[in-house]
């Protein structure tokens, strides 16, 4: 033994203990750190998400009276169950989505535990023998029928957890009928505490701290106007700005302040429908009224997306290094600049209009400003084309120009869309420029 550790210490390989504990130890505690910055990070981004917990905490506490309270017990006694398991499924982040969830399955269970007893007895009164043929029958019938209701596209936005749920409970009610007498009880105390788990749901959602899904839709539709409105104020300064003499403006600092601004909007069309689908289940609440038009949101969403794809090939041209003569840039710098400017300006505008819920002020002169650089671009380049024998070369700066063009009737369209807005939401009037939707 004694020449074994002689040998380990000549060779330099010994055991040491306290270096491993260190090492796990400190790993366990790099670990944690992370795990406490993270959960503080999410927190940060949205301090509704702390508030979201505790909610679902306490409804989950008060259905959980259920097995705690011994008159709670005898009156449900295990079907208080279905109650925790509500809350656990329906509640959800926002008030339009909890909405939906436990109406859904509120009406679903109603329904498929109504025709599960409906079914149960008439199987009773085919006899024994015919009885399990007839269940048989309607769950394969209801299964099929409901499953195939799925693909519907109007089902599948707003109803599909519903449709689910009806299957599930109809299935459940109806085959274990067969084995259990007290059918009818055990439908009414499963109904009965899915009821309460819903409401005390939809109780805490509307009436502790409510998030609300229209607000978040309202708000983001409006945030995708300024990010893209950002980008576009100055494009010009920054692109211009460097192929002239290389030297970056304050507009180019805040182009590249919010540089990328514009891709969240690409991406954006899931959120906007899902938020548009837990909306439509909201009831009136502040300056959103009852029929609120959340489908006008999605319109503008669409037309908000289209312009970002118009910036997107616009950005390609901001580090490139094919860059056209520099006469010819300096020809279309002041329509060009205008044209994104006053672009910038009016999706600035509408953004703002929304966000207050007024009727747009002084979009139109940004809009016709816009089109007479459009006409004094097109001047330009007629010019040009008449004297210039190599336009190959002008490719780049004549493809940021057509770019603009159509950035310009994106903003026309997205205007229309947002005054559309206004009239069926009825936005006040603005008190200076006042513009009347019935213009349009």
């Amino acid at each position: 033994m004694e020449t074994e550790l002689q040998g380990q210490e000549k060779t330099g390989f010994t055991i040491d203990g306290s270096g491993c504990i260190k090492a796990v130890v400190g790993k366990i505690k790099a670990t944690a750190l992370n795990l406490a910055k993270k959960t503080k990070e999410v927190g940060q981004d949205d301090p509704r998400r702390i508030i979201h917990s505790l909610k679902v905490g306490l409804a989950l506490t008060l259905v959980s009276f259920f097995y705690y309270v011994r008159p709670l017990y005898n009156g449900f006694g295990s079907s208080g169950m279905w109650a925790v398991m509500t809350v656990v499924v329906v509640f959800e982040f926002t008030v339009g989505a909890t909405l939906g969830k436990s109406m859904n399955r509120c009406f679903a269970t109603l329904l498929a535990g109504a025709l599960g007893v409906g079914v149960n007895h008439l199987g009773d009164l085919v006899g024994d023998k015919g009885e399990p043929i007839i269940l048989g029958l309607f769950v394969f019938l209801l299964a099929a029928a409901s499953t195939y209701t799925r693909f519907f596209p109007h089902v599948k936005v707003r109803y599909d957890y519903g449709v689910v749920i009806f299957i599930l409970t109809f299935s459940l009610v109806s085959i274990s009928g067969y084995r259990v007498g007290q059918i009818v009880e055990l439908a009414h105390q499963r109904l009965s505490t899915i009821l309460l788990g819903g409401a005390i749901c939809i109780i805490i959602s509307i009436f502790v701290c409510p998030v609300w899904a229209g607000q978040d839709l309202h708000n983001l539709v409006a945030t995708n106007l300024d990010l893209l409105s950002n980008f576009l104020e100055g494009f010009g300064s920054e692109y211009f700005g460097v192929s002239r003499d290389g030297n970056s403006t304050m507009g180019s600092k805040k182009v590249k302040s919010f540089i990328n601004g514009y891709k969240g909007v690409l991406n954006a069309r899931s959120t906007e429908e899902s938020l548009a689908n837990f909306a439509w289940w909201e009831p009136g609440h502040g300056s959103f009224l009852f029929c609120h038009p959340w489908k006008q949101y999605l319109e503008i969403g669409g037309l908000t997306r289209q312009c970002a794809y118009h910036i997107e090939a616009l950005s390609a041209y901001l580090n490139s290094e094919i860059q056209a003569p520099l006469e010819f840039q300096r020809k279309i710098q002041e329509p060009c600049m205008k044209m994104s400017l006053e672009s910038g300006k009016v999706l600035k505008e509408l953004a703002l209009a929304i966000k207050t819920f007024a009727q747009p002020s002084s979009v139109d002169e940004h809009i016709q400003s816009s089109k007479r650089a459009v006409d004094e671009l097109k001047t330009v380049l007629k010019a040009v084309s008449r004297k210039e024998d190599d336009l190959f070369k002008m490719i780049p700066s004549l493809t940021v120009s057509s770019i603009l063009t159509d950035i310009v009737k994106c903003g026309e369209k997205i205007d229309e869309s947002v005054h559309e807005l206004s009239r069926q939401a009825r936005f006040k009037n603005a008190i200076v420029g006042t513009v009347s939707p019935d213009k349009r």
